[in-house]
């Protein structure tokens, strides 16, 4: 009668840790997908804006003659972050947006000299538009870091942390922008 007992209780306590172990593994299965969905909405802005940039630069390259600098900055960081978007490179894309940023916040304060750029509809509605996607992509962003240091935690936390090693569960970056300084613009730095 013993060892039909002792079999119950290893039997109740295998089945007790099969199920944790498939809760943990759904859990993280849960936020992986947290995780790559936040950065599904971040990819369709960036992809939206990468499609306004053109129009934006060559509505100000009709009126503003003396500024092309300002204008390829802002297109080459455009480039730089379709390359690291494409790629994954999220230090190379976190840099390059920071780098955009600057170049949009230049231009427009260039086009601040323009008046008639600035009484452009075309103008007008292009910097509206663009600025939303950059209000978009930085709320999404708050939303995207978040679901990484989630992902990042849970991972790292026992028993998560066997569970999340044997089936292959990894950390996730954060998407960070930075500074950058008046004259800080080498793009070439960026995929060292």
């Amino acid at each position: 009668m013993n060892l039909a007992i002792s079999f119950y209780i290893l039997l109740a306590v295998t089945v007790a840790l099969l199920v944790i172990g498939v809760m943990i593994y759904n859990s993280l299965v849960d936020i992986k997908h947290t995780v790559s969905q936040a950065w599904s909405n971040i990819d369709v802005l960036l992809k939206q804006r990468h499609d306004e940039l053109p129009r934006l630069v060559e509505t100000c390259r009709h009126y503003m003659k003396f500024e092309q600098e300002t204008l390829s900055r802002v297109m080459e960081a455009r480039t730089s972050i379709a390359h690291a978007r494409e790629t994954g490179n999220l230090p190379a894309l976190g840099a390059a947006e920071s780098i955009l940023r600057a170049g949009l916040g230049q231009l427009y304060a260039v086009a601040e000299a323009y008046p008639e750029l600035r009484a452009s509809e075309k103008f007008q509605h292009l910097q509206t538009r663009i600025t939303s996607l950059e209000n978009g992509i930085a709320d999404r962003r708050e939303y995207y870091n978040e679901a990484v240091r989630n992902n990042n935690i849970r991972i790292e936390q026992f028993p998560e942390i066997l569970i999340a090693r044997w089936f292959g569960f990894s950390a996730r970056s954060l998407l960070k922008f930075t500074t950058i300084n008046k004259h800080d613009h080498d793009l070439g730095k960026l995929f060292d």
